[in-house]
């Protein structure tokens, strides 16, 4: 037997694999994190990718709003970067403190506390400029046009007549390909019908099932992403900057400038950084999150699973160490199991569509998929419906499975771990 530790909530979990079968661990490539980080967010201030330098792009006299992520993000610790990027605003391209407002882009997330905010922004920059918590069911929010899809793009009014810096992360999404970007606008700062109508595309207009169109790393094609594209063009003065986490998700590269193409290239980056290369899909793939807060609830746990089934053979077993200390996570997540004993799901999601709903109907996709087993803090009754077996106990997990032979990828940290299997020709 072999000893693996698994990150765990915020402890860890140590796992004895039997060395009989053959095992692979697989980690994201290695890169060195930002050692000095107000000399790389000048730096990519500076030098930013397809747009003039920050100080060249801001002048003195402009209303200015900064748009950051939520608490549900804060692995992307924004926190080492706001106060350089607030300092470089006020100093830099001298834009009074007064005229600054930091917006929290928190889509359909109830807005954080002002412990919370504290996190978030730091309590130097939380006592110096305006921080205002994005709400999607805001009365005042602004219709800035329809997007080709017939999305009506609604946002907050700090979003609109003002120049707009979005600081986000570009890291895998099963959805939109990317997060990051043109996230920080929609879903970001927008209101709860433009949200649903954009998310909506996630499902396949012809069949009950998720739309085939969209998927880790698919830009091309990819409905949802086209959708917030053009919502992110409608916000006239638009300037991005966009983290990139390496394999230990400590922040290493920052790409500043145009709000496409900077984006474009933190998204390669992270492409780059977290794609591992295999010859062929395993038999068992063993991952965790990487502790909290990734494992903070399935609805943010689960994105694990959309990392590394790329590297799962079809009714192969996924082993998801995830803590879950807070469920599901939104109050709705296991209320979709009624309409899913009830036989429809598909239908009740189309016709009242939520981002926690498709994430339950995500995860019972991929159950049918794999043999999805858990070790998690969440009732093993909970997620029973869905087809996800849960286990408090890792000897109770271990003695279910089957691991003589097989093919078994580790996954130490599967939220920077995109499993792909080489075409014909490459090297691995």
């Amino acid at each position: 037997m072999k000893q693996f530790h698994f990150k765990y909530g915020e402890g860890g979990v140590d796992l004895a694999l039997p060395e009989s079968g053959r095992l692979q661990v697989l980690t994201g490539h290695a890169e060195e994190p930002i050692r000095d980080m107000a000399a790389a967010v000048y730096a990519a201030l500076d030098a930013p990718v397809g747009q003039a330098p920050l100080r060249s792009w801001l002048a003195p006299g402009d209303q200015v709003t900064l748009i950051v992520s939520d608490m549900s993000r804060f692995w992307m610790r924004q926190d080492l970067v706001i106060p350089h990027l607030v300092r470089y605003i006020t100093g830099e391209c001298g834009v009074q403190e007064k005229n600054l407002a930091i917006l929290v882009a928190n889509g359909t997330h109830i807005g954080g506390s002002e412990a919370e905010l504290r996190t978030l922004v730091t309590d130097g920059v939380y006592e110096q400029i305006q921080v205002v918590n994005h709400d999607c069911l805001a009365p005042d929010l602004v219709n800035i046009g329809t997007t080709s899809r017939g999305t009506r793009v609604e946002v907050h009014p700090l979003a609109v007549g003002r120049k707009v810096v979005a600081l986000g992360a570009c890291a895998h999404h099963v959805m939109a390909g990317f997060g990051g970007g043109r996230k920080s606008i929609l879903p970001g700062v927008a209101s709860l019908h433009t949200i649903q109508q954009n998310h909506l595309l996630s499902l396949d207009p012809l069949a009950p099932r998720s739309n085939p169109a969209i998927g880790n790393a698919v830009l091309a094609g990819n409905p949802l992403h086209e959708d917030m594209c053009e919502a992110a063009a409608m916000v006239e003065q638009l300037y991005t900057v966009n983290l990139v986490m390496n394999a230990d998700m400590r922040l290493a590269r920052i790409y500043a400038g145009h709000w496409m193409d900077a984006w474009v290239a933190g998204c390669r980056a992270a492409d780059e950084m977290y794609r591992v290369p295999i010859a062929e899909k395993a038999d068992v793939i063993v991952a965790s999150c990487g502790g909290y807060p990734k494992d903070m609830s399935l609805y943010q746990g689960t994105k694990t699973i959309d990392n590394v089934e790329s590297g799962l053979k079809p009714g192969g077993t996924l082993v998801l160490v995830a803590e879950c200390r807070e469920g599901g996570g939104p109050a709705e997540y296991f209320d979709w199991c009624k309409p899913l004993r009830e036989g429809r799901l598909d239908p009740a999601l189309r016709e009242n569509f939520t981002i926690p709903g498709y994430i339950f109907y995500l995860n019972c996709e991929q159950a049918r998929r794999y043999n999805i087993v858990m070790l998690t803090g969440v009732d093993p009754a909970l997620v029973a419906p869905m087809g996800i077996r849960a286990f408090r106990d890792p000897a109770a997990l271990l003695a279910q499975l089957d691991l003589e032979g097989k093919l078994v990828y580790v996954i130490p940290n599967g939220s920077t771990v995109i499993p792909r299997v080489q075409e014909e020709g490459e090297k691995v």
